[in-house]
């Protein structure tokens, strides 16, 4: 019963075709927008809108890369954006609204598109997000259990108000490679280390317009668990209720392992460490205070003690609440 519940709401809830194709064509727009202004750049969609875990309610990740250098994201990306904001606020106000610039580590123009009534969010030269997107995109589909495994998940840490970095709780890529890490670590793993095993497919040093060809040539993975999508969600929350070491392991999907948590300043004094696969940051590094730590962990426990006992999705994700959100 539980496993049919996760697949329901899956199939209710990811991301349709034409939701894709609503983005992609904001993209092309947008792209030869912004070409005017910088002729050699390109516009990438990126994050959950093209990486097999997206929803009908996912907003769009946009990535500008306007040259193969990284770019200084305090001084550089900033004025960058500052452009593209005045250029969305006058030439293309008829069909953008709303346009922000929220100078985060990583700055963003902030925009809602009015005719696919898309939310979109958009970056200069966070190219790590252009290879994170295809190496998920590839986990995503070499195993029929991961997609409706990761979406029950992130509907229910955003049902708990546990999935808003900007609050100090997950952001949903980190919870992505918490289910992947998950999956990775079962006494029989549901998934490998594609790093580890397509190393040439996966290198952080190729070239962008190739990023997105490597997940084709790599087969499904034939995992010997035949373990069961609801039995799966529910030692999902029990390996995070009550075997995963957060005061001492860190989370890598890179190496299919908890490996021992780094010395650097980035770890020093966060309660979560989830490992970005390719540039080796901390994806967790929103959380930081210890209050919102014990709410993260107390939704854990709570929601692994009650599906163990109830098995019943409803109990922890009232399902008509999720499903009007989409």
């Amino acid at each position: 019963k539980l496993s049919q519940q996760v697949l329901d709401l899956f199939q209710v809830c990811q991301q349709q075709t034409c939701d894709l194709n609503k983005k992609e064509l904001c993209r092309t727009e947008l792209q030869r927008e912004i070409q005017r202004i910088f002729p050699q750049s390109r516009l990438f969609l990126v994050g959950s809108s093209l990486n097999g875990f997206g929803t009908r309610s996912s907003d769009g990740d946009l990535c500008l890369v306007v040259k193969e250098e990284p770019v200084n994201q305090k001084t550089e990306a900033r004025h960058i954006l500052s452009l593209v904001q005045k250029l969305f606020s006058t030439k293309l106000s008829s069909y953008i609204e709303r346009p922000q610039l929220i100078r985060a580590k990583v700055p963003i123009v902030k925009f809602r598109d009015k005719v696919s009534c898309v939310e979109f969010d958009l970056n200069v030269n966070n190219i790590v997000g252009i290879r994170n997107t295809f190496l998920l995109r590839t986990y995503a589909h070499i195993e029929n259990r991961v997609r409706p495994l990761v979406l029950v998940v992130k509907k229910w840490a955003s049902f708990h108000d546990i999935n808003d970095a900007s609050r100090g709780t997950l952001n949903s890529y980190s919870l992505v490679l918490m289910v992947l890490h998950y999956l990775q670590t079962l006494p029989e793993p549901i998934l490998p280390s594609l790093q580890k095993n397509y190393p040439e497919s996966f290198d952080p040093t190729m070239q962008l317009h190739l990023v997105h060809q490597a997940p084709r040539t790599i087969p499904p993975y034939r995992s010997k668990n035949g373990s069961s999508l609801g039995d799966l969600l529910i030692g999902f929350f029990k390996y995070y209720a009550t075997e995963f070491d957060w005061s001492h392991q860190m989370i890598s999907v890179r190496e299919a392992r908890a490996v021992p948590r780094p010395d650097g300043t980035e770890w020093r004094n966060k309660f979560i460490c989830v490992e970005e696969p390719f540039d080796g940051t901390n994806t967790a590094r929103a959380v930081h205070e210890k209050q919102k730590f014990d709410i993260i962990k107390g939704e854990f426990l709570k929601s692994w003690q009650v599906l163990r006992d109830k098995k019943d999705l409803k109990c922890i994700l009232p399902l008509r609440a999720t499903t009007q959100k989409r």
